[in-house]
Parts: C-alpha cells; structure tokens; sequence
C-alpha cells in the first residue's frame, strides 16, 4: 500500500474553484486565502508569489507552488505594486472563464492557473500539518519534468476549454498536485520530520507502506524492524525521528483516523471496525478510540452527523 495514495484517499480530497488568470503590465491580486490547499502553476510569463511564513518566489513559466492551511497570499507582477482584493478582481467569475489583469491593451506577460482542494476537515491535519506554508516546485529541477506535460495539457484546456473540459482540468489538477507532492518529498529527502519526508528512506519507508497495508496486524517494533532490515533498537529511534512518532503510536493514530472517517460516512458496527484495524474486542477498540480522540466511538459518529 501507497501510504500517500492511503492518506488522501482518507482525506476525500476534492478539487473547487479553478481559475485562470491572464496578467499584462502591473498588477497585484491579494487573497484571503483557501481553507485547505492551493495549487497554482504558470503557464506563461512570470509573477510573484508571497505568503505569511515565507520568503516570496518569483515563479516562472512550468513552476508549481502549493499555498497550505488557509493562510492569505498575494500573487504579483512585482513586491512593490498595490494589491486589489480577489473578491473584487473575481467578481461574477465563472469557473471556466478567464479572467484578465493589469493593462488591458497590452501582450500578456504572464498565465497562471489555481485550483483549491478541499479535504475532509476532521483528517486533514494529516497533511497540512507536515507541509511548510508555500511549496515552490521550479521548473528547472529534475522533479518537475513530469509535471511539464500536464502543464501543457492544463494550458490548452484553459485556453480553449471544450466538451469535457472540467473534468479534464480537474484530473489533471490533482495529477499535478501528486507530482507537486512527490517533488517536495524528492527534494526534502527524509529530513522533514514527518511522514510525508520520511518516505524518502528506504527502511521507514517501507514500514509506513507495511503499516498502511497491513493495519490489522499486531505489528510490533520487532517485526517492523526486521521487515525494514534494522535492528530494533536502530529502527524505533530512526522512526521516531524522522516520522515525529515512535512507530505503534503511528500505527494507533492511523488505525483510529480511518475508523473514525468509517464511524463518520458509513454505518459498520464497531465490532466489524474493531476486527478491520486490528482490536481483539469491541472494548479494547472503543477504548483506544476514546484515548486518541477523546470521546467513545458511539459519541463521535453521533457528533458527526448532528445537522
């Protein structure tokens, strides 16, 4: 199992509010910013792009970048232009159409296409919790070749949109987003802290795979470490620091996060949830629920569904 495939498929991700934005001369557009994650990428030209917690990026022609957790930005020709607010700029837009900036009568000098994703909120500090406040992706490094050629795709579909070409878009966003990902990981290594970047080592890479695969089994340390070739001792601490986590509390966490989402969409007895991720009773998993969560499962799928 794909532990990144695993988590946003827990996180239900949906993509909304895809835009295209053509700019021309001076211009500044401030945003108050996306609940969960923005994509953006430029297609054309250039712009600036700056965000609370971050230096600004000046992004190019094939760059991504990945705005995080709801915190405003500023896309810009230049730092130094005032800025107009997007609720004024995308006024009556409809997604689909492009919008135009700075000087009407000019060639544009730059294109950039966003698309917001919306995840499941009781999951998504999942991922939004081991992302920095901007990810920029340029497009000279190794890791954005991939993206180029939906990057070509988006430009043409934006441009020109036809029968079906809101579903295209929208696949295409999310396959740029994946690849977005997979370059912060290639170029973070295991550093991170998190484990998003610790997939990047061979040894607790394969152990995340293992315990996203196999969430039933009663792992231990042990046998984690043997099937990722460590020793026991060396794994655990390597595990805990690059994850944030020692490796059961992980399997724990994971376990209860994909029940709850279980409690919270469908209608399993908490018998059955118990037997999926690995409690030898109903009790020992209503009690390993309420200790990560905070309330019994019956409490929380009660909670969540209150209108």
């Amino acid at each position: 199992m794909d532990p990144l495939n695993d988590v946003l498929a827990l996180l239900d991700m949906r993509s909304a509010n895809f835009a295209r934005l053509e700019a021309a001369g001076a211009w500044a557009i401030s945003f108050a910013g996306y609940q969960h994650i923005k994509l953006g990428a430029v297609l054309e030209g250039e712009c600036w792009v700056e965000t609370e917690g971050a230096p600004p990026i000046r992004a190019v022609a094939g760059d991504c970048y990945l705005l995080g957790n709801g915190r405003p930005y500023r896309l810009s020709s230049d730092p130094t232009v005032p800025a107009q607010p997007s609720s004024e700029v995308f006024m009556g837009f409809i997604e689909g159409d492009s919008v135009r900036v700075g000087t009407s009568d000019s060639p544009l000098d730059g294109v950039v296409v966003g698309c917001g994703f919306h995840l499941d909120t009781a999951n998504a500090a999942v991922l939004l919790d081991v992302l920095p406040p901007l990810v920029h992706v340029p497009a000279d490094t190794g890791e954005a070749g991939a993206i180029r050629s939906a990057l070509d795709m988006l430009r043409q579909e934006t441009a020109n949109p036809g029968i079906g070409s809101a579903l295209i878009v929208e696949r295409l966003a999310h396959i740029v987003l994946v690849q977005v990902l997979r370059s912060y990981v290639a170029a973070q290594g295991s550093s991170g802290r998190a484990w998003l970047t610790a997939l990047a080592d061979p040894a607790v890479g394969t152990a995340l795979s293992l315990i996203h695969e196999y969430p039933a089994h009663l792992w231990t340390v042990a046998e984690l470490a043997a099937k990722s070739g460590m020793s026991r001792s060396h794994f655990a601490a390597r595990f805990s620091e690059l994850v944030g986590t020692p490796p059961l509390e992980y399997l724990a966490n994971w376990r209860i996060r994909s029940a709850a989402r279980e409690l919270r969409t469908g209608n399993r007895t908490l018998a059955s949830l118990a037997t999926q991720y690995g409690y030898r009773s109903e009790s020992a998993f209503s009690h390993a629920f309420k200790r990560v969560t905070g309330v019994a499962p019956g409490q929380y799928r009660k909670q969540a569904r209150l209108p």
